[in-house]
């Protein structure tokens, strides 16, 4: 099918890039920074353009790298991205950021979804820069589901579904299909925890650019370094909370989502969905800014999960005092506390950057330089707080409230 049909026949999905907020459309900002952009744009869509003609002549074919979802009992996100692949699928999985940064999109490519082998029968695929209600009314023919002009899809299906993890499975002409978990949290979840990524459950190097950007691209997820102390701190912040659902909010691309999620595996982390971004320059817009990729997610976990309160934790070297600072603020009733994981001072000597401070905020904020430290404090106030919890729904339930 020509590509100029192919357009015609399906209905584009558009990714939040696409669509930016006002604050970041590219005719707002100052001169020099359009110019770097355009710059940044002009060489990336060059790349993309020869990548593909060297794929096509090569016979590649388009096919599905799947991403983690998550969803309640009654709907469910789901994100993935079809790429051009040549005809043999390595046996081991690419785990590197760097093959996976360099994938070449395929663009307009109709993928088949099922979900525990259930064919989907409509989706309603996302369409805004703020994050996307489940709503009937644009519900669509599954079959018209149809990557965008970089290949990602991102949908919302409509659907009662058990809590736990259940098996998502996305096909596309001439390919084996692909699997992907999709974690269902239930309605009697009352506590989630909201978790940065970056140098919070992983070094990263972020303030070094050029350090973070080697570990990013070429290290093995199993010789990442994990922050000392966070993982069996975040197993029993899930066990004190009665298995309570981690969501990991990250600035790093949904290219790199399959190293994240080894890396998550390997070092013991409370599994649980990935919510990253889009980093695929576009020639009318730009990367969004990291505060307001997170202070979106916030939003739409909020909207998702409307009974349930949160916990956020992240760090003070790049900007999640003042992003938390301001959800809190906002929806003070819905955050439970804040931890914030201190970047020892010789990390910001070494790395020529000023750590942020946390503002004030009505919820109680919690510090530590190690998930141990981070552990001695905050643990025993969550547990006083579910505790008291469970004693007043037990008193209600006695008085038959």
């Amino acid at each position: 099918m020509p590509n100029k049909v192919r357009k015609l026949a399906f209905r584009r999905s558009f990714t939040m890039v696409e669509k930016p907020a006002n604050s970041e459309r590219p005719e707002r900002k100052p001169l020099l920074t359009r110019l770097g952009r355009a710059a940044v744009t002009s060489a990336f869509q060059m790349w993309v353009d020869l990548s593909t003609d060297v794929t096509r002549a090569l016979r590649w074919t388009p096919r599905v790298d799947p991403y983690i979802g998550y969803g309640t009992e009654k709907y469910s996100r789901l994100i993935c991205r079809t790429v051009r692949a040549g005809s043999q699928v390595p046996k081991v999985p690419v785990v590197r950021g760097i093959r996976a940064a360099l994938m070449v999109p395929a663009p307009y490519v109709p993928v088949s979804i099922a979900i525990d082998g259930i064919p989907l029968e409509t989706v309603q695929i996302g369409s805004s820069s703020a994050h996307d209600p489940a709503d009937s009314r644009r519900n669509e023919a599954a079959s018209r589901a149809v990557s965008d002009g970089h290949g990602y899809l991102d949908l919302v299906t409509e659907g009662s579904r058990e809590p736990g993890v259940h098996d998502v499975t996305y096909t596309v002409p001439g390919r084996q299909s692909v699997h992907a978990p999709l974690y269902t949290v239930g309605a009697g979840k009352k506590v989630g925890i909201i978790s940065d990524l970056d140098d919070t459950v992983l070094v990263t190097d972020v303030p070094d650019p050029i350090s973070a950007l080697c570990n990013m691209l070429f290290t093995d997820p199993r010789k990442r370094e994990a922050v000392p102390g966070m993982a069996s701190f975040y197993r029993q912040l899930r066990d004190v909370l009665g298995g309570a659902p981690f969501f990991y909010l990250s600035t790093s691309p949904w290219n790199i989502e399959p190293m994240l999620r080894r890396f998550i595996a390997i070092h013991g982390f409370p599994q649980g969905p990935l919510l990253l971004r889009d980093f695929d320059p576009r020639p009318k817009t730009f990367i969004p800014t990291g505060v307001e990729h997170k202070l979106e997610f916030c939003e739409q976990l909020m909207s998702d999960f409307p009974d349930m309160r949160f916990i956020l934790i992240g760090d003070n070297g790049q900007h999640d005092p003042q992003t938390y600072a301001r959800i809190a603020n906002n929806h003070p009733e819905r955050v439970l506390a804040i931890g914030i994981r201190q970047l020892q001072p010789v990390e910001s000597m070494h790395f020529h950057m000023s750590l942020h401070a946390m503002p004030d905020v009505k919820v109680p904020v919690f510090y530590g330089h190690s998930g141990e430290n981070l552990r001695r404090t905050m643990i025993p106030y969550i547990q006083e707080l579910h505790d008291h919890e469970r004693l007043r729904q037990l008193h209600e339930k006695e008085q038959g409230w």
